[in-house]
């Protein structure tokens, strides 16, 4: 760092109302304030706009062109609004079931005042909402809920013998994200919740499988790209030093001595502002990931950030009355390839052709590097074999493809249902449409098909 500037910000923060009053400076010199209006994603984009003109730093999203070569898919888009007022955010993390009564669709709602909207469709054309998961004040007493509160993500149905079973991802009373698990006897509902979560400490996006002999398996991913990000900035500010080693462009150095700086401010906020303020530097780590990954190894302090860089997903036995796993854990995937980044989530196995498919989704779900990816394997625990790049990416149509489902679509054929972001869109609480692809398996690969 001998001959590179080293950064350092000094940050006073100070409260009015739901706004924030920053006053940043950079070296003891320049100085610059600024209000943050309010506690959304959209308030700290324009936060993040006005630092990156005044000091050059990174932007939390920026959305960078598709390559002109890659070709438009053969994806249909199914919903493209918000077909009720009480439905805020679209079709996030879709998950379509087919009964005899046609398809039924659920998916994520974040902190909306009703948690996790229902919808029927007769012909994948024509979907009407029917009604929520829990509706505004019917959410489980162990579950935070309200705005900028509670989380309600990732829902998803299944057949279980004479039950629909219904996962679905929130926050604990304290915060920490947990997976419950609710039952009814029709699929829109009513669904009562079992009375506490299935499983707990940071766990996310969980998926039931039923193989042919009837025995219900938990999928799930473990939350730990959550961790990485404030310890990754706690260390910088012990090491400022560092920040050179990690980050090879003025852009991202600043961005990383910021995090350093705003880091404990960020301590004190609810759990989603703190991703918001973390944005910057996740998106200049992911720019240099292989670099970061290797410097932290080397580094004698960081191997509880390193951990938390790689996000598991795992699998185990769900006991016949749905309210606890038994048997043995298996880790059944990770995040190891370039274009996965710091995560993969959003699991979803399928059995086609007497092999066993697991849908996924990788990297930072509030950019284009966003995608599908799919893993085969010959028994449902693995051990599976990735496709190396995505399935589905980023099109000048759609942002940001991700969080697969699949059903048999009218012809019987399997289809796979997935949400993605408008161009120019995204992030959380951004509205999210849901499109279908169709699926061909032929032997160790799959493609879609119109």
């Amino acid at each position: 760092m001998s001959n590179e500037t080293l950064f350092a910000f000094d940050i006073q923060a100070s409260e009015d109302g739901n706004a924030t009053l920053l006053v940043v400076s950079l070296n003891g010199g320049e100085e610059h304030a600024y209000r943050i209006a309010g506690r959304e994603q959209h308030h700290y984009v324009q936060f993040y706009a006005e630092l990156a003109r005044d000091f050059g730093t990174r932007l939390p999203r920026e959305f960078a062109e598709i390559p002109a070569d890659r070709h438009e898919p053969p994806w249909r888009p199914l919903i493209r609004e918000n077909l009720s007022p009480r439905i805020l955010s679209g079709y996030g993390d879709p998950a379509v079931l087919k009964t005899d009564e046609g398809y039924y669709l659920v998916a994520t709602s974040n902190d909306a005042p009703d948690a996790m909207p229902i919808l029927r469709s007769a012909d994948l054309e024509a979907w009407e909402p029917v009604g929520f998961v829990f509706a505004e004040g019917e959410t489980p007493p162990w579950a935070a809920a309200g705005v900028q509160v509670g989380d309600f993500w990732a829902p998803e149905m299944a057949r279980v013998g004479s039950e629909y079973w219904l996962t679905y991802t929130a926050r604990d009373t304290n915060n920490i994200l947990s997976i419950g698990l609710a039952k009814s006897g029709h699929p829109a509902g009513p669904w009562v919740d079992i009375g506490g979560p299935l499983l707990g400490g940071g766990v996310i996006d969980a998926h039931i499988f039923i193989d042919a002999d009837g025995h219900p398996l938990l999928f799930w991913k473990e939350d730990t790209n959550g961790l990485w990000p404030r310890p990754l900035a706690g260390l910088l500010r012990e090491h400022p030093e560092m920040v050179g080693r990690l980050f090879s462009t003025e852009q991202d150095r600043r961005t990383a001595a910021f995090a350093a700086a705003v880091k404990a401010w960020a301590d004190g906020r609810r759990p989603m502002e703190r991703f918001f303020l973390m944005q910057p530097l996740i998106r200049a780590a992911l720019a240099s990931w292989p670099r970061v990954q290797h410097v932290l190894r080397e580094h004698g302090r960081a191997d509880t950030i390193l951990r938390a860089m790689r996000t598991p997903v795992y699998c185990q036995p769900l006991a016949a009355d749905g309210r606890s796993l038994i048997g043995t854990r298996t880790e059944v995937l990770a995040n190891d390839l370039e274009w996965e980044g710091h995560l993969i989530e959003g699991p979803w196995v399928t059995r086609q052709n007497g092999r066993y498919w697991l849908f996924y989704a990788g990297n930072d779900f509030t950019t284009p590097s966003y995608g599908i990816g799919v893993a085969v394997a010959d028994h449902p625990l693995g051990p599976y074999r990735k496709r190396p790049e995505p399935l589905l990416q980023s099109t000048a149509r759609w942002v940001a493809p991700g969080h697969a489902s699949v059903a048999p679509g009218l012809d019987g054929k399997p289809r796979l249902f997935f949400h993605a972001f408008f161009p120019g869109r995204g992030g959380y609480n951004e509205f999210r449409a849901l499109l279908t692809v169709g699926l061909r398996f032929d032997g160790d690969d799959v493609a879609p098909v119109a």
